[in-house]
């Protein structure tokens, strides 16, 4: 169903405001506003708590004291690293690939739009001294689209370290 006001279909000129937003329910100052071109805001209160800026970002208020760009989490898991490789739960992940002790890549549903990703990791097995690393050692481990390597090891990175098969492995990919 379109809405025809002024000769225009939709409804056009009326930006509102975060205290006066221009599409509200029976709470008036809680709705739909429209701050600038190709932006749409959301207010709750009289405030403003989220965003879509012209450049596509999502950004809102969750303690940060203002409105400000959301960096979500592209892809987790959390795996069983001992034994048979396993899946305890994720997002974006499609499967683990079990390379050998210690030595795992994760795979991807949804490709990210390029390799500038960051991951964080962290083990749980309670070994002191284990380390986590993620991406690329070699040339022969490149950080791709669609998997990236994780390593468990202890004793250091890099040709000092001894792999570690550890018992739950937490990857967190951002971009």
């Amino acid at each position: 169903m379109s809405v025809t006001i002024n000769g225009t279909t939709g409804i056009a000129g009326v930006d509102g405001s975060a205290t006066t937003p221009a599409f509200q329910g029976s709470d008036t100052n809680t709705g739909i506003f429209f701050s600038a071109a190709d932006t749409i805001d959301f207010t709750e209160g009289g405030a403003t708590v989220g965003q879509f800026d012209s450049s596509a970002n999502f950004k809102f208020n969750s303690g940060y004291g203002s409105v400000a760009t959301a960096y979500g989490c592209r892809a987790w898991v959390n795996f069983n690293g001992t034994s048979t490789v396993a899946i305890r739960g994720s997002a974006n992940v499609t499967s683990i690939t079990d390379n050998g002790t210690g030595d795992y890549t994760v795979n991807l549903t949804t490709a990210m739009p390029d390799t500038n990703y960051c991951g964080v990791t962290l083990p749980n097995d309670g070994t002191a001294g284990t380390n986590l690393v993620i991406g690329c050692e070699n040339s022969s481990r490149t950080k791709s689209t669609t998997a990236f390597h994780v390593w468990t090891a202890y004793g250091g990175n890099g040709s000092n370290k001894t792999l570690y098969d550890v018992n739950t492995v937490n990857v967190a990919i951002f971009r």
